[in-house]
């Protein structure tokens, strides 16, 4: 009896997982990926002699579809957990953040507001069921909590800084779900605690690769699939890659489902519009190498007037051990924005203009390489209602499933969101 076969776009975490699945439900199985290496957002280049992931990357206590990967392909003691600190640069100052003594010492709250702030952790920590809060705002949802005063104090330069004019079309579920999961992330209540992989990201990916060949799955790097065919009665026919078809029973995209009307032009027009309703932050990461630590913060969130970036993330105060100081600092903004237009050079420029504001003793002369990535599906803009927006994984061609980041709602984006959204779609393939 012949195999059924099963073409998978995208080489990420999320494509990876889905491969790995149905190899193990006996499925023949392609990765097509159009990049020269796998990983996606999550993958590694060389940064001056250094291996390091294109955008950064955390693992939090909750993030249990990952712990059961590892445990799978033999990982766990690869991980490892580091005590991290946070920070709050405010009106011209870097202050501590993230502890009960940090949220007392600092001078931007009243004491009712602190008060308000600490039971809305609290009460979003505990939350299980996010279906309520998918259907508000979450602009509202923290005024209603915090006060109008300390949104705009905690808040409003974050979400501007993110989302510009579509600050408010994002729902409190999607912010609730970040909060919770940084909150449970915690050794004590004075202890917040995050995780790393030894080797990072690789490790994993490197993994998941050699399991795949054991199970006979095949990976074409620099093959992006050009097209999905399908037979006129609205099944799936094949592929085209380098200009030749290829017969397959099933494909699943796990690039940006906003490629798929384009790649599938045989998707029913209705359909179609429903995923190009889903909308996109892109993302300008700049990335530096500094000859000392820029602060002892793995986080720092910035909501200050003279700084255009929301936080920069100082990845080695997670994993010490890795190397350098190195520090990710992310612009998000609309395409539409006339900065994004700019080449990668000014943003690193402006990037180093900020390190002395968030550190006095900083010189240029600390710098000792930078770089810029760019990633045009960085985060899904999640309105009110959006659990209800998203399109099925099984979409109305028989045998073409698909999902992306978006699918992760409410949840955070992490690998942890890749593997789960990967199983769930290997599920739906295999239903």
């Amino acid at each position: 009896m012949n195999k059924t076969t099963t073409a998978v776009i995208g080489a990420g975490p999320m494509g990876l997982m889905c491969a790995l699945d149905l190899l193990k439900a006996g499925h023949e199985v392609d990765i097509y990926e159009r990049d020269d290496r796998i990983g996606g957002m999550s993958a590694s280049f060389d940064f001056d002699g250094l291996a390091i992931e294109r955008y950064y990357h955390f693992i939090c206590k909750t993030d249990y579809p990952l712990f059961e990967l590892l445990a799978e392909l033999n990982l766990s003691d690869r991980l490892h957990w580091t005590d991290t600190k946070m920070g709050f640069y405010w009106n011209g100052h870097l202050y501590k953040w993230g502890t009960p003594q940090a949220l007392l010492r600092f001078g931007g709250l009243t004491l009712i507001e602190k008060v308000r702030y600490a039971l809305q952790v609290m009460k979003t920590k505990s939350v299980k069921d996010w279906t309520a809060l998918d259907k508000i705002g979450a602009l509202p949802w923290l005024k209603s909590w915090l006060g109008e005063r300390a949104y705009k104090v905690l808040w409003e330069r974050l979400f501007y800084l993110k989302f510009y004019e579509l600050s408010d079309q994002l729902s409190a579920a999607w912010l609730g779900t970040r909060i919770k999961r940084v909150a449970l992330s915690r050794r004590n209540l004075f202890h917040e605690s995050l995780g790393y992989l030894d080797g990072g990201s690789a490790t994993l990916l490197e993994a998941l690769r050699a399991r795949i060949e054991s199970l006979g799955g095949r990976i074409h790097l620099r093959s992006g699939i050009e097209k999905v065919t399908t037979d006129g009665g609205g099944k799936v026919r094949g592929f085209i890659v380098a200009g030749s078809e290829h017969a397959v029973d099933n494909v699943v995209s796990t690039a940006p489902i906003q490629y798929v009307p384009a790649l599938v032009p045989d998707l029913p027009e209705a359909f179609a519009e429903r995923i190009r309703s889903i909308k996109n932050i892109p993302v300008a990461c700049v990335i530096l190498k500094l000859k000392q630590p820029l602060s002892e913060n793995f986080w720092m969130n910035i909501c200050d007037q003279s700084i255009d970036i929301p936080g920069v993330i100082e990845y080695s105060n997670l994993n010490p051990g890795a190397g350098p100081t190195i520090v990710y600092a992310p612009f998000y903004m609309p395409k539409t924005h006339p900065k994004y237009a700019r080449d990668n050079q000014a943003f690193v420029d402006e990037t180093i203009d900020y390190m002395r504001k968030l550190n006095p003793r900083f010189k240029p002369n600390w710098v000792l390489a930078s770089h810029c990535h760019r990633y045009d599906f960085a985060q899904t803009i999640c309105p009110p209602g959006f659990a209800a927006q998203l399109p099925p994984m099984r979409t109305p061609i028989t045998g073409l499933y698909m999902a992306d980041t978006s699918y992760y709602y409410p949840e955070d984006r992490s690998i942890s969101e890749s593997v789960r959204v990967g199983r769930t779609l290997a599920e739906a393939v295999l239903a």
